[in-house]
């Protein structure tokens, strides 16, 4: 059963390739890890460029076999933010390379695999996700350090982010840095919902299984395993609703004033 509530945080549904810009620079083939992906490539709005091999996001990373570290090595990966609860990273703990500087942020994840065992009762996944895409009372304490050890990366290095599936928690993660960069927001939409796509024949395999493991209907399984466009913009109205604005969040609780953004900026962006 545990084995079973770890496995469904990885169970995404399929979305259209139309979705997956530079999908095939984009992917970085791991044998044991999925989701694995590159944040470069993506325009910003002012005519920039996210910088290719400097932030990556993913799943988990606790199977990733010797031809998988030979990749961080030579992508120089040695910084890993990891968005798990404590018993999750425990279950499961990070291959890492030698002298990595790992830093787990469980705000808001410690309770997770006791609340996926209650959901026998959910009736709406759609609904359910919509309100757990709207809790930002953790994303201080989750996001916050992200954005310090982003700020801090040095140049010859890159940093990885996951969680468990890199859905939910990584998908929220990846939205603020792209916003940050100044990425549009069609385009950062996209990169959330291509989760879809790279978990696409895991979910098939899984689904079916954990809904009768956990008690749920498949629909509500294929709700809560999927990156809908609605649970995004669920964060962003639920920030906007109680700061005014994302750029006034940012701000005040993730450190990344303008002098911060612009730093942020001159690290991760070149000229398209």
């Amino acid at each position: 059963m545990k084995k079973l509530i770890i496995a469904f945080a990885l169970c995404i549904p399929f979305a259209s390739m139309a979705q997956i810009a530079d999908s095939s620079q984009r992917k970085v083939k791991l044998q044991g890890a999925i989701n694995f992906r590159d944040l470069g490539g993506y325009k910003t709005q002012d005519g920039h460029m996210v910088k290719w091999s400097r932030v990556y996001r993913s799943a988990a990373i606790n199977h990733l076999t010797d031809a998988d570290m030979m990749v961080f090595s030579k992508r120089q990966i040695k910084t890993v933010i990891d968005f798990r609860g404590t018993q999750e990273s425990a279950i499961a703990e990070d291959r890492l390379l030698p002298n990595s500087d790992y830093i787990l942020c469980p705000a808001g994840s410690e309770h997770t695999l006791d609340w996926m065992k209650s959901l026998s009762t959910v009736k709406s996944g759609d609904s359910l996700m919509q309100t757990f895409y709207s809790q930002t009372d953790a994303f201080t304490d989750r996001y916050r350090p992200f954005f310090q050890k982003l700020l801090a990366l040095p140049d010859s290095s890159a940093l990885l982010f996951h969680c468990t599936a890199g859905k939910d928690r990584t998908g929220i993660g990846a939205a603020l840095f792209l916003y940050a960069l100044g990425v549009p927001f069609s385009t950062i939409m996209q990169d959330y919902e291509a989760t879809n796509y790279y978990r696409a024949q895991e979910n098939e395999k899984m689904t079916q299984g954990m809904a009768q493991q956990m008690h749920i209907s498949e629909q509500v399984a294929k709700d809560m395993a999927s990156a809908k466009a609605n649970y995004l913009q669920a964060t962003f109205d639920a920030i906007t609703k109680k700061y005014g604005s994302v750029d006034k969040f940012m701000s005040e609780e993730l450190g990344m004033n303008a002098a911060n953004i612009q730093k942020l900026r001159d690290k991760y962006l070149q000229k398209a």
